[in-house]
């Protein structure tokens, strides 16, 4: 709810203008397991050291656009999303927006 308000004020950039702006890869190749305790763990070969999980796949796409935000020191203000779709192979498709987006198979 916050994040909307915050948005009426600040309108964030598009995608592909973050993409563009601060040199963000449109494709990253990902590594995702899952847990026993059913959490889905997400490492990325392109950017070292970048780790995360969620207990669901919105959530893991949402900490995963974070992640890459704050990878490539985008400031906040700027945007929310990078990437608004990822495919993980046995899980399907997991979407934050229903627009045309990039896609990612994570392997």
């Amino acid at each position: 709810m916050l994040n909307k308000i915050f948005r009426l004020f600040f309108p964030a950039l598009s995608s592909e203008e973050i993409k563009k702006k601060y040199n963000i890869p449109d494709t990253f190749h990902l590594k995702i397991r899952m847990t026993n305790d059913g959490y889905f763990t997400l490492a990325c070969e392109e950017l070292p050291g970048l780790i995360t999980e969620a207990n669901n796949g919105k959530k893991l796409l949402e900490m995963f656009n974070d992640a890459v935000l704050t990878y490539y020191n985008v400031p906040k203000i700027e945007g929310d999303i990078v990437h608004d779709q990822m495919n993980i192979d046995g899980y399907g498709a997991f979407t934050l927006k229903t627009e045309p987006s990039t896609v990612f198979q994570a392997t």
